[in-house]
């Protein structure tokens, strides 16, 4: 995500918890509509690196991937995976 877009999504955030006093009900609607848009970034980014890390050891035909290929797919589905626990 692009700082640009992080910084977005915080302002509007804080526009929600500055606008609990006068509508509660807005502040709440307007926090859900951010979380479900950074939550759809979020899957978004996920299933474009799964894809990517996918393409780099899934083959057709006599093109099998090498160890050294497979070492590598591995290690990276391992940081990524890692990366997504520590949230």
């Amino acid at each position: 995500m692009s700082p640009d877009t992080g910084e977005k999504w915080s302002l509007q955030l804080q526009h929600a918890v500055a606008g609990f006093i006068d509508g509660p009900r807005g502040s709440v609607e307007e926090a859900d509509k951010v979380l479900q848009e950074v939550a759809a970034r979020f899957t978004d980014a996920v299933t474009e690196r799964r894809r990517t890390l996918r393409t780099s050891w899934q083959t057709t035909g006599e093109d099998k991937a090498d160890t050294e290929q497979l070492r590598l797919a591995l290690r990276d589905y391992r940081e990524l995976a890692e990366r997504l626990l520590r949230l």
